[in-house]
């Protein structure tokens, strides 16, 4: 039976660092640091869930006015994509 290994708190600490500095994917950050990518993915959640702020309050009309921003960029996006999409058909008949 194979033994997985144990890493202490610091090296955690230098990987996710590393992870961050670096930028890149999981894979090649791991792979850089010879651990499994799995691991070092779980790392990094760990470390995201302690410092994450606790999330803020909000009073009803911030939320309305949340609400109405988002309807607004979406339709926008909306109205963007449907450009796109005739733009696509009229260039692919072309």
């Amino acid at each position: 039976m194979v033994s997985r290994p144990r890493y202490d708190e610091a090296f955690k600490r230098s990987a996710v660092e590393h992870y961050r500095r670096h930028g890149g994917t999981i894979l090649r950050a791991a792979q850089e640091l010879g651990i499994n990518h799995w691991t070092l993915r779980e790392w990094i959640r760990g470390q995201c869930a302690q410092q994450a702020p606790p999330p803020a309050a909000r009073t009803l009309s911030e939320a309305e006015r949340e609400i109405a921003r988002l309807r607004a960029e979406l339709a926008r996006v909306t109205e963007q994509r449907d450009i796109l999409k005739k733009s696509l058909g009229i260039l692919s008949h072309t």
